[in-house]
């Protein structure tokens, strides 16, 4: 080791030297540390000059607080001004979401009342409202109008002919008449003729007792026989008398039958003429008849709307042919008539939405219904379940749940809805929508009035959008209190200026919808 070295061992050992010794020792450390010397110095002056210069910070920074201190103290001003609403609560329905097809609740075929005419004019299109007993469509009458005239002149006819008979029974009942007349008369004559014969008797008889009295006064001698001769005469001219009074009975008779005989043959004719006026009467019943079932088939050319509602299916094409569809129509056939119109009655519509088996307890006839489309945000209708299919789809085990739909333009049949349906009510909590602030991370807040001035975040879950513009908060101001221990119906939310603040800044309220 060197000199040096070995001098530093022994000033690091503790042994004593004497006087001079520590004197040569100090002046060769001196030697050795001469440049520390200008460090110290420049380090003593370098805290110095620090010192002095904090000192007069110090003393200035000192004379601050002093005058802050003498001055009264202030507030922060609000840096917002702001509208607050409370807190409310509302009921909020949980709902079941599913899809569906729009169709008509009572589609209503119009038919054809007469088949084998041709469709001569249509007067509605589809879409358009119709009343019950409107005419939808003409069809072409002229072979019916030809048909009625016919029938007309034949009933004309057959009424004459009835005029003729009726007529020909006035004759026969007045031969009948005339014949029951002469028959009276000859029963006059005959009893005339009896009296007549009756006398001519009495005068017979009167004769034949002059004559025997004569003849045997002759025989007497009594008389002459001139006498005799005139008895005998008159005799003669009774007995004739007689006979002639009994031939005039028998020809007054006579008479009497033929008269008899006149009326029977003219209550036959009559009874006959009478029975042709029947005939000719159904007749006319039955030309009448065709006429007026003619007249109907022609009311039945007017194709008319069998209730109201709004005009679904127009199938007729002005040229068919009633009662025979075109191929491509087969399938419109009703009951073997052609369809010719569908008209959805009253306009009214329904949703047939398909829910899985398994949620079809959750869902009860009369509940509410939220009604939307993807492709019409205009379509935001409230309807109601009307039933449940009692079939379940084997397949997709699915039921079809029936909503009715209020009236409305936006929808049609055949067009696809979404349907919320209402399951059940519940009691949440609400805020306005405008209070609410959507964050970059998905999450929700809104800024709570604490105290007088100052704002509070905080973050909420959302639920259900309300009707009057409010939105459900799940979570966050929990029904009953906050995290602060303070009930929700003293809770506060700022509405106007929430996207301005800030957590914890000052505000002013203005006014507290």
């Amino acid at each position: 080791m060197g000199e040096e070295s070995f001098s530093e061992l022994e000033v690091q050992e503790p042994v004593a030297f004497d006087e001079d010794a520590n004197w040569q020792k100090k002046r060769v450390y001196r030697k050795q540390h001469s440049w520390l010397i200008p460090l110290f110095i420049g380090i003593v002056l370098g805290g110095g000059i620090a010192f002095g210069v904090m000192r007069v910070l110090n003393h200035r920074v000192s004379e601050k607080m002093t005058v802050a201190e003498n001055q009264p103290a202030q507030k922060a001003a609000p840096t917002m001004t702001v509208t607050v609403a409370p807190v409310e609560t509302t009921r909020v329905a949980q709902t079941l979401s599913t899809t569906g097809t729009v169709a008509a609740r009572d589609l209503t075929p119009v038919l054809p009342q007469a088949n084998g005419l041709q469709i001569k004019k249509i007067l509605v299109n589809v879409g358009d409202f119709v009343k019950a007993g409107q005419v939808m469509a003409v069809l072409d009458d002229s072979l019916l109008q030809d048909q009625i005239r016919q029938a007309k002149a034949d009933v004309e006819a057959k009424q004459a002919d009835v005029t003729s008979k009726q007529a020909d029974v006035a004759s026969k009942q007045a031969v009948m008449t005339s014949s029951q007349a002469s028959v009276v008369s000859n029963q006059a004559i005959v009893q005339q003729k009896q009296a007549d014969l009756a006398q001519a008797q009495a005068k017979l008889r009167e004769a034949q007792i002059n004559f025997q009295r004569t003849q045997g006064l002759v025989s007497q001698g009594a008389i002459s026989q001139q006498q005799l001769d005139t008895a005998t005469t008159n005799l003669a001219t009774a007995t004739e008398a007689v006979r002639l009074a009994q031939a005039n009975i028998k020809s007054a008779e006579a008479n009497v039958s033929s008269a008899q005989a006149n009326i029977g043959s003219a209550q036959a004719s009559v009874k006959i003429a009478q029975a042709n006026i029947g005939s000719a009467q159904a007749s006319v019943k039955s030309s009448t008849a065709k006429m007026e079932q003619l007249k109907t088939q022609l009311r039945q050319t007017l194709v008319r709307a069998s209730v109201s509602g709004v005009v679904a299916e127009k199938l007729a094409r002005v040229g068919d042919v009633t009662g025979v569809p075109p191929q491509t129509q087969i399938t419109t056939v009703v009951g073997g008539t052609q369809k010719l119109f569908s008209i959805i009655q009253d306009g009214k519509l329904e949703l047939q939405a398909q829910v899985p088996e398994v949620q079809l307890t959750q869902v009860k006839a009369g509940a509410s219904v939220q009604v939307t489309s993807d492709v019409d945000n205009r379509v935001k209708l409230q309807g109601r379940v009307r039933e449940i299919e009692p079939l379940v789809n084997q397949q997709k085990r699915e039921a079809t749940v029936k909503i009715d739909l209020p009236a409305t333009s936006l929808l049609k049949p055949g067009m696809f809805a979404r349907a919320a349906i209402t399951t059940v009510i519940t009691t949440g909590l609400a805020v306005p929508q405008k209070a609410v602030l959507p964050q970059p991370d998905g999450s929700a807040i809104v800024f709570i009035l604490s105290g007088v001035d100052t704002v509070r975040a905080q973050k909420v879950e959302l639920g259900e959008i309300l009707v009057g513009g409010r939105v459900e908060i799940k979570s966050g101001l929990q029904l009953g209190n906050t995290s602060q221990q303070v009930p929700y119906y003293r809770l506060r939310v700022v509405v106007d200026g929430a996207g301005y603040l800030k957590d914890g800044e000052k505000v002013r309220v203005v006014n507290s919808q």
